[in-house]
């Protein structure tokens, strides 16, 4: 089975596409970061997934198929190509392409239903990053996870709301910014070490909003 097998991209948040609908190429792993598949019509884009470290993205090329998607990056990540040797691998791979499918679909059901918050908050959680008891972290600590997330327009798009309803949710559930510039962009993990937030993979806890 033929297979071509570049190296692999890096692409930063908001502005590059890994691939394009139409495209044809490998199949991708996400190692690092958050990606998007949208279905693209003109100028708009219609999120259909969002995929995680470990998921599989262009599963197409398993089938041989041009890809159905846009990927692009949610947040600043990278891809590796997955090599297919064998008749094997691609039926092994084929049963977690969908396996992954059921799960990422079930998250993009939880992020279109339900209040604002809820939907934010379930997108913090799929993210990694430590909303929960975010409101007792220190003025850096704040800078730090509000520099991690993507732009209120793309956080806006995955949860199906407008900015501004975002802006005043977020405010809700994350600290406010300090007066001062805040620090470099850091990533999940980094925060991680900070504060003690419930695994991405496990259960999501309802924040108490009235």
């Amino acid at each position: 089975m033929s297979n071509p097998f570049p190296m692999p991209v890096r692409a930063r948040a908001g502005q590059d596409h890994f691939f394009r609908a139409g495209d044809r190429g490998p199949l991708w792993r996400v190692v690092e970061g958050t990606a998007r598949l949208d279905r693209e019509n003109g100028e708009a884009r219609l999120p259909v997934l969002l995929a995680l470290p470990g998921d599989l993205l262009g599963v197409e090329a398993l089938c041989d198929q041009p890809y159905q998607f846009t990927a692009s990056a949610f947040t600043d990540g990278r891809l590796e190509p997955v090599p297919v040797t064998s008749e094997r691998e691609r039926q092994a791979l084929l049963q977690q392409a969908l396996c992954q499918q059921q799960l990422r679909c079930h998250d993009m059901a939880t992020l279109r239903t339900g209040s604002v918050l809820q939907r934010l908050a379930c997108l913090l959680r799929l993210m990694g990053l430590p909303w929960q008891g975010a409101q007792t972290v220190d003025d850096r600590q704040a800078d730090a996870l509000r520099a991690a997330l993507p732009a209120l327009k793309e956080l806006a798009q995955m949860v199906d709301a407008k900015p501004e309803t975002v802006c005043r949710a977020l405010a809700q559930l994350l600290p406010p910014r300090s007066r001062k510039s805040g620090p470099a962009r850091l990533n999940p993990v980094s925060l991680a070490a900070w504060l003690a937030p419930s695994s991405p993979a496990g259960p999501m806890v309802q924040p108490a909003f009235r």
